[in-house]
């Protein structure tokens, strides 16, 4: 029996990278890219040379003096100009007058809010021809990380719910860390973490771990690293809500946890920061 081997994207960077390697291998086009706009500035996110480096992976012009453009304004369908130097939108571009002559395939990538993200283009010095069946794998790639795109942003605030850092005042927050935690959601914790503390200009965060369903010795590992990583932002974590079971775990671990700044709660957490509760 002959075993399908299934590739998973974790975001729109992966399914990007894949989708251009595999176009690359169908399609007789040196260069196949993608590249995002702010309608100001178009930025190469994606770029896979043949035998001549045409682009660059960061490289940035302005919007207006691009293919992209072209092809953004041309709408949601796919645009191919066989030959670059005769067609009136491209003839009198800067980047066509370096490049000399060649075709051109591209077509756009939207939010799904419909805002467009930026295209995915071929590009080549060389006239290409494409089919039928070419034309509609672009238009499908297109469609593919416009839905990849909405995945991204759904996960993006999942992932915000499920890492909710609750500002408390100028500098301090709260990380309640609630339910199951696997290595998948460790990297997810530990890079929202990391990145808001930055935003937010925190200079303590509570993480509060009396959700915590299940402590294994991964749970406890990825703590330690959050604290440590803390530490060399000049974060200052307190951990409170850390239940017998954690404890114990943690000893079983060898885990010292007297290196750590440990409260019983939540409310002796605030009070050591200097916060005064009272009970109206």
């Amino acid at each position: 029996m002959n075993q399908i081997n299934t590739v998973t994207f974790k975001n729109f960077d992966e399914a990007a990278d894949s989708i251009l390697q595999m176009m690359a291998g169908l399609l007789d086009i040196n260069t196949l890219f993608i590249a995002k706009n702010d309608q100001q500035v178009n930025e190469i996110v994606k770029v896979v040379n043949k035998d001549e480096e045409l682009l660059q992976t960061g490289e940035q012009l302005p919007f207006k003096d691009t293919y992209c453009k072209v092809s953004v304004d041309h709408g949601n369908q796919l645009l191919w100009i066989p030959d670059i130097t005769q067609h009136e939108t491209t003839k009198e571009l800067t980047v066509t007058q370096n490049l000399g002559s060649g075709s051109f395939v591209g077509i756009p990538i939207y939010f799904a809010d419909g805002k467009n993200y930026g295209t995915i283009c071929g590009l080549d010095t060389k006239p290409f021809d494409l089919n039928e069946e070419q034309m509609e794998l672009l238009e499908t790639m297109s469609s593919l990380l416009s839905y990849v795109l909405e995945l991204d942003g759904a996960q993006k605030q999942i992932d915000n719910l499920s890492v909710p850092i609750v500002p408390i005042t100028e500098g301090v927050a709260i990380l309640p860390v609630i339910g199951s935690i696997n290595e998948i959601r460790v990297g997810r914790i530990i890079e929202l973490t990391l990145g808001r503390s930055q935003e937010l200009e925190l200079e303590h965060l509570i993480i509060d771990l009396s959700g915590i369903i299940e402590v294994d010795d991964l749970v406890i590992g990825s703590l330690l690293k959050i604290v440590n990583l803390l530490n060399l932002l000049g974060v200052h974590a307190i951990l409170t809500g850390i239940r017998p079971e954690t404890a114990l775990q943690a000893n079983q671990s060898q885990i010292d946890f007297t290196k750590f700044d440990v409260e019983t709660n939540l409310e002796r957490a605030l009070t050591k920061l200097g916060f005064h509760l009272e009970k109206e």
